[in-house]
Protein backbone atom coordinates (compact mmCIF):
# COMPACT_ATOMS: atom_id res chain seq x y z
CA UNK A 1 0.00 0.00 0.00
CA UNK A 2 2.99 2.52 -0.70
CA UNK A 3 2.55 5.36 -2.42
CA UNK A 4 2.84 4.49 -6.13
CA UNK A 5 1.38 0.53 -5.73
CA UNK A 6 -2.01 1.17 -6.09
CA UNK A 7 -3.69 2.79 -9.19
CA UNK A 8 -0.30 3.16 -10.45
CA UNK A 9 -1.23 2.47 -14.26
CA UNK A 10 -4.82 4.20 -14.32
CA UNK A 11 -3.52 7.81 -13.49
CA UNK A 12 -3.25 9.42 -16.78
CA UNK A 13 -2.23 12.89 -16.05
CA UNK A 14 1.13 14.04 -17.51
CA UNK A 15 0.17 13.86 -21.19
CA UNK A 16 1.91 16.51 -23.56
CA UNK A 17 0.45 19.75 -23.35
CA UNK A 18 -0.71 21.59 -25.68
CA UNK A 19 1.65 23.82 -27.59
CA UNK A 20 -1.01 26.64 -27.77
CA UNK A 21 -1.37 27.66 -24.66
CA UNK A 22 0.83 30.83 -24.47
CA UNK A 23 2.41 32.94 -21.53
CA UNK A 24 0.92 35.83 -19.86
CA UNK A 25 -0.02 39.11 -21.46
CA UNK A 26 1.65 42.39 -19.97
CA UNK A 27 -0.63 44.61 -18.75
CA UNK A 28 -3.55 42.05 -18.38
CA UNK A 29 -5.38 41.05 -15.56
CA UNK A 30 -6.45 37.65 -15.12
CA UNK A 31 -9.70 36.74 -13.20
CA UNK A 32 -10.99 34.31 -11.72
CA UNK A 33 -14.16 32.60 -9.97
CA UNK A 34 -14.63 29.85 -7.49
CA UNK A 35 -17.48 27.36 -6.09
CA UNK A 36 -16.05 25.63 -2.69
CA UNK A 37 -17.73 24.74 0.23
CA UNK A 38 -14.02 25.44 1.64
CA UNK A 39 -13.38 28.64 2.97
CA UNK A 40 -10.44 30.99 1.57
CA UNK A 41 -8.09 30.01 3.89
CA UNK A 42 -8.24 26.55 3.38
CA UNK A 43 -5.00 24.32 3.14
CA UNK A 44 -5.25 23.53 -0.02
CA UNK A 45 -6.33 26.89 -1.58
CA UNK A 46 -3.34 28.27 -0.42
CA UNK A 47 -1.27 25.45 -1.96
CA UNK A 48 -3.09 26.43 -5.22
CA UNK A 49 -2.44 30.51 -4.77
CA UNK A 50 0.94 29.82 -3.68
CA UNK A 51 2.12 27.79 -6.81
CA UNK A 52 0.32 30.40 -8.45
CA UNK A 53 2.52 33.01 -7.91
CA UNK A 54 5.74 30.76 -8.85
CA UNK A 55 4.11 30.77 -12.16
CA UNK A 56 3.72 34.36 -12.31
CA UNK A 57 -0.06 35.10 -11.67
CA UNK A 58 -0.29 37.21 -8.68
CA UNK A 59 -3.21 38.37 -6.93
CA UNK A 60 -3.29 41.97 -6.29
CA UNK A 61 -1.24 42.54 -9.15
CA UNK A 62 -2.23 40.34 -12.38
CA UNK A 63 -4.62 38.23 -11.08
CA UNK A 64 -8.15 39.35 -9.29
CA UNK A 65 -9.47 36.39 -7.42
CA UNK A 66 -13.37 36.47 -6.88
CA UNK A 67 -13.93 35.10 -3.57
CA UNK A 68 -17.84 35.23 -3.07
CA UNK A 69 -18.06 31.65 -4.22
CA UNK A 70 -15.69 29.96 -1.51
CA UNK A 71 -17.22 28.88 1.42
CA UNK A 72 -20.56 28.95 0.14
CA UNK A 73 -23.57 26.38 0.47
CA UNK A 74 -25.11 24.47 -2.32
CA UNK A 75 -27.90 26.23 -2.87
CA UNK A 76 -25.41 29.55 -3.82
CA UNK A 77 -23.63 28.05 -6.73
CA UNK A 78 -26.03 28.17 -9.27
CA UNK A 79 -26.65 31.94 -8.56
CA UNK A 80 -23.20 33.11 -7.98
CA UNK A 81 -21.67 30.75 -10.89
CA UNK A 82 -24.09 32.86 -13.23
CA UNK A 83 -22.78 36.18 -11.84
CA UNK A 84 -19.08 34.39 -12.81
CA UNK A 85 -20.33 33.92 -16.44
CA UNK A 86 -22.10 37.68 -16.71
CA UNK A 87 -18.67 38.96 -15.54
CA UNK A 88 -17.09 36.74 -18.43
CA UNK A 89 -14.53 35.65 -15.62
CA UNK A 90 -11.37 33.83 -17.30
CA UNK A 91 -11.75 30.74 -15.74
CA UNK A 92 -14.36 28.87 -12.81
CA UNK A 93 -12.57 26.93 -10.47
CA UNK A 94 -15.27 24.23 -9.15
CA UNK A 95 -15.10 21.58 -6.63
CA UNK A 96 -17.49 18.86 -6.55
CA UNK A 97 -20.14 17.38 -8.93
CA UNK A 98 -22.52 19.79 -7.84
CA UNK A 99 -20.29 22.92 -7.77
CA UNK A 100 -19.55 21.68 -11.34
CA UNK A 101 -22.75 21.33 -12.78
CA UNK A 102 -23.65 25.11 -11.39
CA UNK A 103 -21.30 26.04 -13.60
CA UNK A 104 -21.62 24.37 -16.79
CA UNK A 105 -25.78 25.30 -16.70
CA UNK A 106 -24.18 29.21 -16.23
CA UNK A 107 -22.04 28.80 -19.30
CA UNK A 108 -20.87 26.80 -22.25
CA UNK A 109 -18.05 29.31 -22.92
CA UNK A 110 -15.86 30.28 -20.03
CA UNK A 111 -13.60 27.26 -19.18
CA UNK A 112 -14.16 25.48 -16.25
CA UNK A 113 -11.96 23.91 -13.90
CA UNK A 114 -13.13 21.12 -11.48
CA UNK A 115 -12.18 18.37 -9.13
CA UNK A 116 -14.40 15.77 -8.19
CA UNK A 117 -14.78 12.05 -7.52
CA UNK A 118 -15.45 10.74 -10.55
CA UNK A 119 -15.91 13.10 -14.00
CA UNK A 120 -16.75 10.49 -16.16
CA UNK A 121 -19.56 8.86 -14.49
CA UNK A 122 -21.07 11.32 -13.30
CA UNK A 123 -21.70 12.83 -16.77
CA UNK A 124 -19.27 15.95 -16.52
CA UNK A 125 -17.12 15.15 -18.75
CA UNK A 126 -16.85 12.68 -22.55
CA UNK A 127 -13.94 11.03 -21.13
CA UNK A 128 -10.67 11.87 -19.70
CA UNK A 129 -8.59 11.78 -22.46
CA UNK A 130 -11.29 13.59 -24.50
CA UNK A 131 -13.22 15.79 -22.23
CA UNK A 132 -15.28 17.66 -24.66
CA UNK A 133 -17.03 21.10 -23.92
CA UNK A 134 -15.48 23.59 -22.03
CA UNK A 135 -14.76 21.40 -18.29
CA UNK A 136 -11.95 19.95 -17.89
CA UNK A 137 -9.76 19.19 -14.26
CA UNK A 138 -8.86 15.85 -11.84
CA UNK A 139 -10.97 12.81 -11.34
CA UNK A 140 -10.24 11.52 -7.80
CA UNK A 141 -10.87 7.82 -8.31
CA UNK A 142 -13.46 8.13 -5.68
CA UNK A 143 -15.52 4.54 -6.30
CA UNK A 144 -12.42 2.54 -6.59
CA UNK A 145 -11.16 4.17 -3.13
CA UNK A 146 -13.71 4.03 -1.50
CA UNK A 147 -14.11 0.16 -1.95
CA UNK A 148 -10.01 0.32 -1.27
CA UNK A 149 -10.75 2.34 2.25
CA UNK A 150 -13.39 -0.69 3.29
CA UNK A 151 -10.59 -3.47 2.63
CA UNK A 152 -8.48 -1.48 5.23
CA UNK A 153 -11.56 -1.33 8.10
CA UNK A 154 -11.96 -5.19 7.48
CA UNK A 155 -8.28 -5.65 7.97
CA UNK A 156 -8.46 -3.40 10.89
CA UNK A 157 -11.49 -5.48 12.93
CA UNK A 158 -11.49 -8.62 11.04
CA UNK A 159 -14.10 -10.23 13.31
CA UNK A 160 -16.19 -7.32 12.98
CA UNK A 161 -19.22 -9.02 10.34
CA UNK A 162 -21.48 -5.33 11.18
CA UNK A 163 -20.00 -1.86 9.31
CA UNK A 164 -21.74 1.39 8.39
CA UNK A 165 -20.72 3.88 5.86
CA UNK A 166 -21.54 7.87 5.69
CA UNK A 167 -22.70 9.20 2.14
CA UNK A 168 -23.24 11.95 0.43
CA UNK A 169 -25.81 11.21 -2.28
CA UNK A 170 -24.23 14.78 -4.02
CA UNK A 171 -20.92 12.72 -4.08
CA UNK A 172 -22.25 9.16 -4.49
CA UNK A 173 -24.39 7.58 -6.87
CA UNK A 174 -27.21 5.02 -5.86
CA UNK A 175 -25.47 2.73 -7.60
CA UNK A 176 -22.34 3.28 -6.22
CA UNK A 177 -23.31 2.62 -2.43
CA UNK A 178 -25.34 -0.42 -3.88
CA UNK A 179 -22.01 -1.63 -5.37
CA UNK A 180 -19.81 -1.35 -2.52
CA UNK A 181 -22.93 -3.15 -0.05
CA UNK A 182 -22.82 -6.09 -2.67
CA UNK A 183 -19.13 -6.48 -2.06
CA UNK A 184 -18.76 -6.00 1.36
CA UNK A 185 -21.45 -8.59 1.63
CA UNK A 186 -19.81 -11.27 -0.61
CA UNK A 187 -17.45 -11.54 1.80
CA UNK A 188 -19.79 -12.11 4.68
CA UNK A 189 -19.94 -8.30 6.39
CA UNK A 190 -23.58 -5.96 6.33
CA UNK A 191 -22.53 -2.58 5.44
CA UNK A 192 -25.51 -0.56 6.05
CA UNK A 193 -25.40 2.79 4.42
CA UNK A 194 -26.26 6.02 6.53
CA UNK A 195 -26.42 9.43 4.13
CA UNK A 196 -26.16 13.14 4.52
CA UNK A 197 -26.43 15.58 1.86
CA UNK A 198 -26.28 19.33 3.99
CA UNK A 199 -23.98 20.00 7.12
CA UNK A 200 -27.17 19.87 9.35
CA UNK A 201 -27.53 16.21 8.18
CA UNK A 202 -24.17 14.48 9.16
CA UNK A 203 -24.19 14.55 13.10
CA UNK A 204 -28.06 12.54 13.08
CA UNK A 205 -26.65 9.87 10.41
CA UNK A 206 -23.64 9.64 12.67
CA UNK A 207 -25.32 9.01 15.27
CA UNK A 208 -27.67 6.85 13.23
CA UNK A 209 -24.95 4.58 12.26
CA UNK A 210 -23.46 3.73 15.79
CA UNK A 211 -27.14 3.03 16.81
CA UNK A 212 -27.15 0.90 14.11
CA UNK A 213 -24.73 -1.66 16.48
CA UNK A 214 -22.41 -1.16 13.43
CA UNK A 215 -18.94 -1.74 14.41
CA UNK A 216 -16.80 0.73 11.91
CA UNK A 217 -17.48 3.48 9.60
CA UNK A 218 -16.28 4.19 6.25
CA UNK A 219 -16.66 7.45 5.70
CA UNK A 220 -17.38 7.91 2.01
CA UNK A 221 -15.20 10.41 -0.54
CA UNK A 222 -17.45 13.88 0.21
CA UNK A 223 -16.41 17.75 0.26
CA UNK A 224 -18.98 17.93 2.91
CA UNK A 225 -17.26 15.66 4.99
CA UNK A 226 -13.77 17.11 3.84
CA UNK A 227 -14.57 20.65 4.71
CA UNK A 228 -16.77 19.60 8.48
CA UNK A 229 -13.68 17.46 9.11
CA UNK A 230 -13.28 18.89 12.24
CA UNK A 231 -17.30 17.98 13.36
CA UNK A 232 -17.02 14.90 11.67
CA UNK A 233 -13.83 13.37 13.24
CA UNK A 234 -15.11 15.06 16.61
CA UNK A 235 -18.35 13.19 16.36
CA UNK A 236 -16.87 9.85 14.93
CA UNK A 237 -14.60 9.46 17.97
CA UNK A 238 -16.72 10.77 20.88
CA UNK A 239 -18.86 7.93 19.81
CA UNK A 240 -15.74 5.46 19.65
CA UNK A 241 -16.34 4.17 16.19
CA UNK A 242 -13.34 3.25 14.31
CA UNK A 243 -13.61 4.72 11.36
CA UNK A 244 -11.43 5.31 7.44
CA UNK A 245 -11.50 8.52 5.91
CA UNK A 246 -10.63 9.95 2.32
CA UNK A 247 -7.67 12.21 3.03
CA UNK A 248 -4.35 11.67 3.99
CA UNK A 249 -4.87 15.15 6.11
CA UNK A 250 -7.87 13.94 7.65
CA UNK A 251 -6.26 11.21 10.00
CA UNK A 252 -3.69 14.05 10.47
CA UNK A 253 -6.46 16.15 11.67
CA UNK A 254 -7.55 13.29 14.31
CA UNK A 255 -9.39 10.44 12.38
CA UNK A 256 -8.12 6.72 12.59
CA UNK A 257 -7.12 6.11 9.54
CA UNK A 258 -6.89 7.73 6.17
CA UNK A 259 -6.06 6.28 2.47
CA UNK A 260 -6.01 8.11 -0.62
CA UNK A 261 -4.08 11.05 -2.50
CA UNK A 262 -3.63 14.28 -0.63
CA UNK A 263 -5.65 17.48 -1.47
CA UNK A 264 -2.87 20.10 -0.67
CA UNK A 265 -0.34 18.06 -3.36
CA UNK A 266 -3.37 17.87 -5.79
CA UNK A 267 -4.23 21.55 -5.54
CA UNK A 268 -0.51 22.22 -5.61
CA UNK A 269 0.81 19.96 -8.33
CA UNK A 270 -2.55 19.26 -10.59
CA UNK A 271 -4.88 21.55 -10.59
CA UNK A 272 -2.78 24.72 -10.52
CA UNK A 273 -1.00 23.62 -13.35
CA UNK A 274 -3.97 22.51 -15.36
CA UNK A 275 -5.37 26.31 -13.95
CA UNK A 276 -2.09 27.90 -15.73
CA UNK A 277 -2.63 26.58 -18.99
CA UNK A 278 -6.39 27.55 -19.30
CA UNK A 279 -5.00 30.87 -17.95
CA UNK A 280 -2.47 30.92 -20.51
CA UNK A 281 -5.57 30.20 -23.18
CA UNK A 282 -5.14 26.36 -23.54
CA UNK A 283 -8.90 24.95 -24.30
CA UNK A 284 -10.28 22.46 -22.18
CA UNK A 285 -11.37 20.02 -24.25
CA UNK A 286 -7.70 19.74 -25.14
CA UNK A 287 -6.65 19.08 -21.59
CA UNK A 288 -7.12 15.63 -20.71
CA UNK A 289 -9.16 15.40 -16.93
CA UNK A 290 -6.43 13.83 -14.68
CA UNK A 291 -6.17 11.31 -12.32
CA UNK A 292 -3.71 11.18 -9.01
CA UNK A 293 -1.19 8.31 -8.62
CA UNK A 294 0.40 9.06 -5.72
CA UNK A 295 -1.88 7.48 -2.61
CA UNK A 296 -0.75 7.40 1.10
CA UNK A 297 -1.65 5.37 4.29
CA UNK A 298 -2.06 7.34 8.04
CA UNK A 299 -2.81 5.65 10.47
CA UNK A 300 -2.98 7.61 13.85
CA UNK A 301 -1.96 5.74 17.15
CA UNK A 302 -3.09 8.32 19.21
CA UNK A 303 -6.76 7.91 18.05
CA UNK A 304 -6.17 4.33 18.26
CA UNK A 305 -5.15 4.47 21.76
CA UNK A 306 -7.83 6.34 22.78
CA UNK A 307 -10.07 3.90 21.28
CA UNK A 308 -8.37 1.24 23.17
CA UNK A 309 -7.84 -0.47 19.39
CA UNK A 310 -5.10 -2.24 18.67
CA UNK A 311 -3.76 -1.81 14.61
CA UNK A 312 -2.98 -4.81 13.63
CA UNK A 313 1.03 -5.41 12.85
CA UNK A 314 1.05 -5.66 8.96
CA UNK A 315 -1.52 -3.17 8.79
CA UNK A 316 1.44 -0.73 10.31
CA UNK A 317 4.27 -1.89 8.38
CA UNK A 318 2.35 -1.01 5.52
CA UNK A 319 1.53 2.79 6.28
CA UNK A 320 3.56 5.72 4.08
CA UNK A 321 2.53 8.00 7.74
CA UNK A 322 2.06 6.44 11.39
CA UNK A 323 1.26 9.16 14.20
CA UNK A 324 2.34 8.48 17.77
Amino acid sequence: MRRREFFGLVGGAAVAWPLAARGQEPGRLYRLGGLHLAPRQAPHHVALFDELRRQGFIEGQNLAADWRGHGSSFDQFPSIAVEFANLKVDVILCAGDVAIRAAQQATTAIPILGITDDMVRSGLVRSLANPGGNTTGVSLLAPELDGRRQDLLMELLPGARRMTALADPNTTMPHQMLALQNEVRARGVELEIHRAERLEDVVPAIHAAKASGALALNVLASPLFFNNRQIVIERITTLRLPAVYQWPEMARDGGLISYGPSIVQIYREHMARLLVFLLRGAKPTDLPVEQPTKFELVINLKTAKALDLTVPTALLARADEVIE
